[in-house]
């Protein structure tokens, strides 16, 4: 049936058959591309070294290979690749052995993986998931502030900023969108300090290719005086 034009201020103003179609903007959408994920084809053909084992009742992941002697430049991008997962034990698997590789990287080396790591970020956010997007977003940050206090800090976050145009369309979409999920932070906090931390670790072009995604994003003041960065403006879905 044809949906029919609302009037303003007569009762058909207020049904909800009336008025245009939700875009679904905000809607959950499958993980792309569609069917299992690189992370959980390799782990069902055993090209992953994990096991799950049990610490005081507590599920944890233990390496069947020592960590220290694994190719990063090949595993991190494949447990990142596993961040959509949400069935078990994939989601334990994928989230607890990311952070563990990360653990072992210095910026330098960090950087140069970026490139491989966009994909699954993008792919992460994409699902429009609030736990996948939380997880990844907090992910990230990790990422930039890895070589924070040594030579090395804003190596990784500097190597990020040619991919703004990437992963910064959905932080645009849900940076309004004060939400609170599975037990969760508001999602929308989580993007506004991941937005910050971009800027302070992204060097001198970080704020005006921020700027170009989010053109409401402002900054005021220095880092060490009392900066005030924010993101400001309307809903664009509203």
């Amino acid at each position: 049936m044809p949906q029919q034009q609302a009037f303003r201020f007569t009762s058909m103003s207020t049904r909800k058959d009336v008025g245009p179609p939700s875009a679904g903007a905000y809607r959950e959408r499958p993980i792309r591309p569609a069917g299992p994920t690189t992370f959980g084809r390799c782990y069902q053909r055993g090209d992953i070294p994990v096991v799950m084992e049990h610490n005081r009742g507590l599920p944890r992941i233990k390496w069947l290979k020592d960590i220290k002697t694994l190719d990063r430049r090949h595993f991190l991008p494949l447990f990142f690749d596993g961040m959509v997962e949400t069935a078990h034990p994939y989601s334990l698997y994928a989230h607890q052995g990311v952070m563990q590789l990360l653990a072992l990287v210095g910026p330098t080396e960090l950087a140069e993986l970026v490139p491989k790591l966009i994909r699954p970020i993008k792919n992460a956010l994409e699902t429009r998931n609030h736990a996948i997007m939380y997880d990844m977003i907090e992910l990230v940050q990790v990422m930039v502030k890895i070589g924070e206090g040594t030579v090395g800090e804003g190596e990784v976050g500097r190597a990020l900023v040619p991919y703004y145009h990437t992963i910064l369309p959905v932080f645009r979409l849900f940076r309004h969108k004060h939400t609170v999920k599975h037990g969760q932070q508001d999602i929308a906090r989580l993007i506004k300090e991941t937005l910050e931390m971009l800027h302070k670790f992204g060097g001198e072009n970080a704020f005006i290719n921020i700027k170009s995604q989010i053109p409401d994003y402002v900054c005021i003041g220095g880092f060490g005086g009392g900066r005030v960065c924010e993101s400001r403006g309307v809903d664009p879905t509203r």
